[in-house]
């Protein structure tokens, strides 16, 4: 099935030491699930990916698959510029029992159109349900709406994170993937400041940053928008708003992890090149759930 609902991009607790702290992990997973998220994205940007080695990605996904039980889609990154290494990922994650795998577009290296659509087939043939992620901000490459619609248009994809932060391009992108597939291809945004607007115009949910943070808020936000009161959606999405503003003030995910150290969730600490930050302002935090 399509990916729809609040997808919680999770970020990764580290000991001072820097050793991965799996017990406040199984916490994490545990309060993303009570709160009533639709599913969890293990290893992404905000779980700071490019730091963590092999076996630190099959313990994270082995403990949320655990922690998470049997009705929270489990999404793993599995997205390299290197499609060799981002099919070992991919058949790793599936042996595991992720239920998906989020695939971000190559970065650095820029392929060509050509050299995309071939990576993502040899990604999708693997047999793992795929969510394209487009990051031009971290990627390199905005793609052309019709060339992501194309590539969304492979068989055994399931979703797309779009993270423009561009509502004219969702709005193309969805126009464009209509013409082919949208009902087997959801579109999630992949930005907190974009999602309730991109529900308007068909969007199918979000990978949250934000939902760290605030799960029962950030779902009631979805419900309200489910049952019809977009009066209450949008309420719930601009009482939000100050807080999604501070968690994107500094490269993502070091607000999130200050701020889930302040609501005492796990330590503050980041593997280099990040640092920690800022702590959250007082007072930005009340009432958060």
């Amino acid at each position: 099935m399509a990916p729809r609902g609040v997808y919680t991009a999770l970020a990764t607790p580290f000991h001072a030491d820097g050793e991965l702290d799996r017990p406040a992990w199984r916490r994490l997973v545990q309060r993303q699930c009570a709160a009533g998220v639709h599913g969890l994205v293990v290893a992404g940007t905000t779980g700071e990916s490019p730091t963590l080695d092999s076996t630190e990605r099959a313990d994270l996904l082995e403990d949320a698959l655990l922690a998470a039980g049997p009705d929270t889609h489990v999404c793993m990154g599995v997205g390299t510029n290197n499609t060799r290494s981002t099919l070992a990922n991919i058949r790793a994650a599936k042996q595991l029992g992720a239920h998906s795998g989020l695939l971000v577009l190559p970065y650095y290296n820029k392929p060509t159109p050509a050299g995309l659509g071939l990576h993502v087939r040899a990604a999708a043939d693997e047999g793992l349900p795929l969510i394209v992620y487009h990051v031009p901000g971290r990627t390199g490459q905005r793609l052309a709406p019709d060339l992501l619609a194309d590539l969304c248009a492979v068989p055994g994809v399931i979703g797309c994170k779009e993270a423009t932060g561009d509502l004219t391009y969702g709005q193309d992108f969805m126009a464009r993937l209509g013409a082919r597939r949208a009902a087997a291809c959801a579109t999630l945004s992949g930005d907190d400041f974009t999602w309730m607007p991109l529900l308007a115009v068909g969007g199918a949910g979000v990978i949250s940053v934000l939902s760290n943070i605030a799960p029962k808020r950030t779902v009631a936000v979805w419900d309200a928008w489910q049952r019809g009161d977009v009066a209450a959606a949008r309420a719930g999405h601009e009482a939000l708003y100050a807080l999604v503003g501070w968690l994107f003030a500094e490269s993502n995910p070091v607000p999130c992890k200050m701020a889930l150290a302040a609501m005492n969730l796990c330590g503050p600490t980041l593997r280099l090149p990040l640092v920690e930050g800022a702590p959250p302002p007082p007072g930005l935090l009340d009432g958060m759930e």
